[in-house]
């Protein structure tokens, strides 16, 4: 479990095919600190684990599916990620709850730049729409965002807003990305539990009526 605070952006060394799985070498002295075998690590909001690690970075194996259902599969030489550790007893919960289970990939779709802070907004997908809503949480890239605006119930092409401030905008790559680029995304799984024990109870009802 994660908490969506990036604690370092990391940058891959090399990314290898190994039939239908794909090694990366990731960058990233302070996240392989205190790196084990078996860790997982947050990739631009996927969990991955750690296979290899040294003092400068690590290794991780990506499965054909993760590659499929998320930007990690785009990734090249040189491409920057954001990186988070997964939580433990003791850490403070300063996001909010991340599984690191890429729900879908959105798009940028505008930039409003502010004096020190931009408003960004990401299509979302028809299938997480129900699952977003104004002020509640959202992870792109494996960050946990506040959701500042969002599209009607029912509209077409669904859309979500986040706003960022300088520390997100400087400290994790969504300061960098453009209008066009891909990002994942992960809807809060709270709602999910919410979605699912609202089915099962009218599902319950029904067989009893």
């Amino acid at each position: 479990m994660f908490t969506g605070i990036i604690e370092e952006i990391g940058r891959i060394e090399d990314v290898s095919a190994q039939g239908d799985t794909t090694l990366l070498r990731i960058g990233a002295p302070l996240v392989a600190s205190d790196a084990v075998h078996g860790a997982s690590i947050a990739v631009d909001g996927v969990c991955l684990t750690v296979v290899e690690h040294d003092s400068g970075g690590f290794t991780a194996d990506v499965m054909g599916e993760t590659l499929d259902r998320s930007t990690l599969g785009a990734l090249a030489t040189g491409s920057i990620v954001n990186l988070e550790r997964a939580v433990t007893s003791a850490s403070r919960m300063a996001g909010h709850v991340v599984q690191g289970h890429v729900d879908a990939v959105g798009q940028i779709l505008g930039r409003d730049a502010h004096e020190r802070w931009e408003v960004v907004r990401v299509s979302l997908p028809p299938t997480l729409a129900a699952y977003v809503v104004d002020k509640g949480s959202i992870t792109i890239d494996g960050i946990s965002l506040t959701v500042s605006g969002v599209s009607e119930p029912g509209e077409r092409e669904p859309w979500l807003e986040v706003s960022l401030i300088p520390t997100t905008l400087e400290l994790t790559t969504l300061g960098t990305k453009s209008v066009g680029d891909k990002v994942n995304l992960e809807v809060d799984v709270l709602a999910k539990y919410v979605e699912r024990a609202l089915a099962v109870a009218a599902a319950t009802r029904s067989d009893n009526e």
